[in-house]
């Protein structure tokens, strides 16, 4: 048993209270923790993408107890994937976050940082549900910290409504668990994904269920129409940096709906059957057009991005609900471009606000270095756009191409293709009023004879948006090895013998459960199944 897979939970959980009993007063040691932590988590999660490459699964066993007893992390490609991009977004956002003085404007940022990292770390490798569950309110907890970080009314208000629909989201993801182990007996994914299987298809109500409220909390947490009023004023009122790491938190449901729903309720499960197409794809079509109608509509633009975040997890999502290999290899490729784009967006709102009044989209006088980052929007817009050359275009073809020979493939090319008109339209004008009109503008009447110029934003805050602009970049000329990895990561999803086999460490294992059908198709696949499992 490895213990590399744990390392990117224990790392942080380490680190931050660390930082919090040892460095609490000094920032330059708080700094240099975090930038050394986060190289760190960079490492292990390119260790890990490159371990799990050739199909390894990983598995390790907390206190040496085996599944489905025991807790039990699993790192296979999907998960390695999703370690190794959460670690790099969250370092380029740390760098940003020194420079431009944002960790520095309250005591406790780097320690809720690595708490946060820490939650999302845990959802991404945890092979048990109720551990899943556990993982998002720890990650839960540390953004709230993060969102009112130096406080303010407006920002309190929107961390109030963010953790007041995230715990309703919480609520029904144990109502969906307790369901789940009343009728199974378990909550280890691998073992629910044998047990399914073999409950009786006249005693599915609970288990229906069951699915259906998991599919809603997971909507929550991707922010799906109508389940997403709790994003547009939490990510727009958080600090630049939060909000930029915040990208990675929609992620969270799109990685637990493409867990659960391919290994636990798969497609072809009868159990579940239709779930999929008749909730997730409209809901993820009705995203995609609400979040870019509202960039054109946004008034402000850090709130244009914020609606580009819903739009982009519609996209992602009807790639998901199609719910098929390429579907699902164009949805992961488009995962990482969307994540990299909205952080840079957010960085980039960041570094606007710091030499406007405001972000509104109205002419105001230039910012200082509005030439270097004008550029930087254009690309990041362009980008998220959907535009070529960069990789927003061809992860939209991608999927374009995955819904080819679906049967609502006119409503998806549709909504696709005129919601990426709307959102070119929405960030041309919020271009060219926030960086061309300005420059026919003189110095701000309103400001006193001998008010200083806004300084000029820090080296190293134009380092970290240049990184993820850079990343983008890269993720478009290495499309090809990018698709052919996104593609294995599909094929592992749809044939999940390895997994089950690594975490259950019995290979025969299902047969052993065919064996005793009959108890579950009877109808004692409740509290008795758990009776037996621990005779077991």
């Amino acid at each position: 048993m490895t213990h590399w897979i744990i390392l990117p939970v224990v790392l942080p959980a380490f680190l931050a209270p660390f930082i919090v009993l040892a460095a609490r007063f000094h920032i330059n040691i708080q700094r240099t923790i975090s930038v050394a932590g986060g190289l760190a988590m960079v490492a292990i999660g390119a260790a890990l993408s490159w371990q799990a490459a050739d199909g390894t699964v990983t598995l390790y066993q907390l206190g040496d107890w085996a599944a489905p007893f025991g807790i039990v992390l699993v790192a296979d490609r999907l998960s390695a994937l999703m370690v190794l991009l959460t670690a790099v977004l969250a370092l380029f956002v740390m760098l940003y976050a020194i420079g431009s003085g944002w960790d520095n404007r309250a005591r406790h940022f780097h320690a809720l940082f690595q708490f946060q990292i820490m939650g999302i770390m845990g959802a991404f490798l945890t092979g048990d549900l109720f551990n899943l569950f556990v993982f998002f309110e720890v990650l839960l907890i540390a953004s709230y910290g993060l969102m009112i970080h130096t406080g303010g009314t407006r920002r309190l208000r929107a961390g109030v409504q963010y953790v007041l629909f995230n715990l309703l989201g919480s609520t029904l993801f144990l109502f969906a668990l307790g369901s789940i182990y009343a009728e199974t007996g378990t909550l280890n994914m691998a073992d629910l994904a044998q047990r399914v299987q073999l409950i009786d298809p006249s005693a599915t109500v609970g288990i229906r269920v069951a699915a259906m409220l998991l599919l809603l909390v997971f909507a929550i947490k991707a922010a799906l129409v109508p389940l997403h009023f709790w994003l547009p004023s939490s990510y727009a009122e958080a600090p630049g940096p939060v909000a930029a790491l915040f990208a990675i938190m929609t992620k969270v449901g799109a990685y637990a709906i493409i867990r659960v729903y391919t290994l636990v309720f798969p497609p072809e499960l009868a159990v579940t059957s239709g779930l999929h197409e008749a909730w997730l794809l409209p809901a993820a079509l009705i995203s995609l057009a609400i979040g870019m109608v509202g960039v054109l509509a946004a008034r402000q633009l850090d709130r244009l991005v914020a609606f580009s975040v819903i739009g982009s997890m519609g996209m992602v999502m009807i790639s998901i609900a199609l719910f098929t290999p390429e579907a699902l290899a164009a949805a992961l490729y488009y995962i990482i471009h969307s994540t990299l784009a909205a952080g840079a967006l957010f960085l980039i709102a960041d570094l606007v606000r710091s030499g406007r009044r405001n972000l509104d989209l109205v002419a105001q006088p230039p910012v200082a270095g509005a030439a270097l980052t004008a550029g930087l929007f254009f690309a990041a817009a362009i980008a998220m756009a959907g535009l070529p050359p960069l990789s927003g275009f061809l992860g939209k073809l991608l999927i374009l191409d995955a819904a080819f020979d679906s049967a609502h493939m006119r409503w998806i090319w549709a909504v696709v293709l005129g919601s990426s008109l709307i959102a070119v339209v929405g960030f041309s004008r919020a271009g060219s009023v926030v960086f061309w009109k300005a420059q026919s503008l003189r110095p701000d009447p309103d400001a006193a004879p001998d008010t200083p110029a806004p300084p000029r934003p820090a080296v190293l805050s134009y380092v970290a948006v240049g990184g993820l602009i850079a990343l983008l970049v890269a993720h478009t000329v290495l499309a090809g090895p990018a698709t052919r990895f996104t593609a294995a990561i599909a094929g592992q999803l749809f044939a999940p013998d390895a997994y089950l086999s690594t975490v259950l460490e019995t290979p025969g294992k299902l047969s052993d459960y065919e064996a005793g059908a009959d108890d579950y198709g009877s109808g004692t696949h409740g509290a008795d199944a758990a009776t037996d499992e621990e005779g077991h």
